[in-house]
């Protein structure tokens, strides 16, 4: 006796959502591999040239954990890319510098995040394109802006 599976009554977002985002992530690393970074790398040049901000600004900003950012931020300097610095502002605190190699790399990884971003988009007719993106930021600022609290984090399935 077979069960019957039930009717789905909605598009499933999720699974729309997660292989969009894990097949952009896939083409964002492979981008950015050409010039020695990773996303995280990216994300820690581009947000520490914004201005003086600590690794646990950065941190948080990236959403990565305490130990993520140490290795991202060992590799940024071993790579000439970025250094750990007094803060200007507070004696205690120690900022990541961009140095002048990292913000030529922060330029041109900038230049293929937007290449990744635009291809994506491409296949969307300009309507669609601005629809899309209008409704997720939509949901990202307002119904989906906070994580709900879980006992176990949600991970994606191995493939």
């Amino acid at each position: 006796m077979t069960a019957m599976a039930p009717a789905r009554t909605e598009p499933d977002l999720s699974f729309l959502l997660d292989h969009t985002s894990h097949v952009l992530r896939t083409r964002m690393a492979a981008a950015l591999a050409e010039i020695g970074l990773t996303a995280r790398m990216h994300c820690v040049l581009v947000h520490a040239l914004e201005e003086e901000r600590t690794q646990i600004q950065l941190a948080e900003i990236g959403d990565m954990d305490k130990t993520t950012m140490v290795v991202t931020v060992d590799a940024l300097e071993k790579a000439g890319l970025a250094e750990r610095r007094p803060s200007s502002t507070d004696r205690r605190a120690r900022i990541i510098a961009v140095t002048e190699k990292g913000a030529e790399t922060a330029a041109r990884s900038q230049e293929i995040v937007d290449r990744v971003h635009r291809d994506a988009l491409a296949s969307l007719a300009g309507a669609d394109r601005t629809a899309l993106l209008h409704g997720l930021k939509l949901l990202a600022e307002g119904d989906l802006a906070v994580p709900s609290e879980t006992p176990r984090l949600a991970r994606r399935a191995r493939q």
